[in-house]
């Protein structure tokens, strides 16, 4: 449990917090991410291109992202964090900025994943794996909270895009995204990415690091359950989100409406990170993870067709509590379950399944909108994967006791 005394370490730690939270939320995974949805129509409308095609490009960022996590694992834990999180910072503004020039889809997508390939660095495999190893009594909260960043930038981010597209053209948008990381989240890391401890640029299989070695990990049917439930609950969370503002604009609502309604979605993420980081720390985390998934499978089905304000706010919000929680439940689940000796390269291989559900859900979602002519489809398929992520989360069961040195994953549940 979180006690009072425990307080005093986030609280040393809140420096580190704020570039984990900065990190994250410009990361080659966020930015591409959160942009894409307020993009589409204008991109569609000045170019013609279908909004599958424009959606395949999350394909290019979060798909490659995912294959780049085991190689960002090991790198964290060659290099250190800071060697790694620093030059990728850059990386990402220039796989933006490519991006802002295209004409051809080729370009377009060429930008798109060479934010994901330069800006690898960027993602929460780093973030995650510095918090998980600078806080131990209060690792949900300190997870949640330094995730929160990305929350800020869904609630952010669909409004600029917004009023930069209207004031100068959507390529000016991207270019005005582009300079974000550089601007906020370098100094911010330069400063303040200073891991308090298990980060030191070689092995972290050190001694006073206990859990599960990658072999055993994949071998643990728990990896598999953990990795298919966000899997799914991405698929959903991701097809959903990137398709919410050009879904709400197709039913006559307007562009701001659609990207305030979009930031609901961010407004809630911020309170579902911090509060679920500090229930796990005190509640079975599994039970927090079922609750949190079956939330927007009622939101996805009420977006079907909804067009009532107070309807649409709803489930944008219950959307958000799902959004604003997954990721800081897998990096807590993975620390729970499998320990910290090997977190990094256990955690980007689970992450790998977020990003490919967030990959690839955009394209299918937009894919089904081009074959049906509505979201309608979209939505049901949507909560249909909520409700199955959130049904595998109890086959979890209790958490292995790390507390013998090399004690495997299958022994000594508590």
């Amino acid at each position: 449990m979180t006690g009072a005394g425990d307080m005093g370490e986030l609280r040393d730690g809140w420096r580190l917090l704020v570039a984990c939270a900065v990190g994250v939320g410009l990361s080659a995974i966020a930015l591409p991410f959160y942009a894409i949805g307020p993009l589409t129509r204008p991109i569609e409308a000045e170019l013609g291109w279908a909004r599958a095609d424009i959606q395949l490009a999350i394909l290019f960022s979060s798909g490659l992202g995912a294959l780049t996590a085991p190689v960002t694992g090991w790198m964290i834990d060659r290099f250190g964090s800071r060697t790694v999180a620093l030059p990728a910072i850059v990386g990402v503004s220039l796989g933006l900025l490519i991006a802002s020039f295209a004409t051809s889809l080729a370009v377009f997508y060429a930008g798109f994943a060479l934010t994901a390939i330069l800006g690898a660095g960027t993602n929460p495999v780093l973030w995650s794996r510095v918090v998980s190893g600078s806080f131990e009594k209060t690792r949900g909260a300190a997870l949640g909270l330094a995730l929160v960043g990305t929350a800020l930038v869904a609630l952010l981010l669909p409004s600029l895009i917004v009023w930069l597209v209207e004031q100068a053209g959507w390529r000016m948008a991207i270019r005005g995204v582009a300079l974000l990381p550089i601007v906020v989240s370098l100094p911010l890391v330069y400063l303040w990415l200073r891991p308090r401890r298990r980060d030191h640029g070689a092995s972290e299989a050190r001694g006073d690091l206990v859990g599960a070695t990658v072999s055993e990990a994949l071998r643990d049917y728990r990896f598999w359950v953990l990795s298919l439930s966000i899997l799914l609950g991405y698929l959903a969370i991701s097809g959903t989100m990137t398709n919410l503002v050009p879904a709400l604009v197709d039913r006559g609502i307007g562009a701001q409406a659609a990207a305030a309604f979009a930031g609901a979605v961010g407004i809630t993420m911020i309170p579902g990170r911090v509060l679920v980081g500090f229930v796990v720390d005190r509640v079975w985390a599994p039970a927090v993870a079922t609750t949190v998934l079956l939330l927007p499978a009622i939101a996805s089905l009420l977006l079907r067709d909804a067009t009532d304000p107070a309807l649409l706010l709803l489930s944008c919000a219950l959307l958000g509590l799902a959004a604003g929680a997954e990721l800081d439940l897998l990096a807590f689940l993975t620390a729970r379950y499998f320990g910290l000796a090997h977190y990094s390269k256990i955690y980007a291989l689970a992450y790998a399944a977020l990003a490919t559900g967030s990959a690839t859900a955009p394209f299918l979602f937009a894919w089904l909108h081009d074959l049906t002519g509505n979201y309608a489809a979209s939505f049901m398929v949507s909560a249909l994967f909520f409700a199955v992520a959130a049904g595998l989360m109890p086959l979890l069961g209790r958490y292995p006791n790390f507390a013998a040195k090399g004690c495997p994953t299958g022994m000594e549940s508590r």
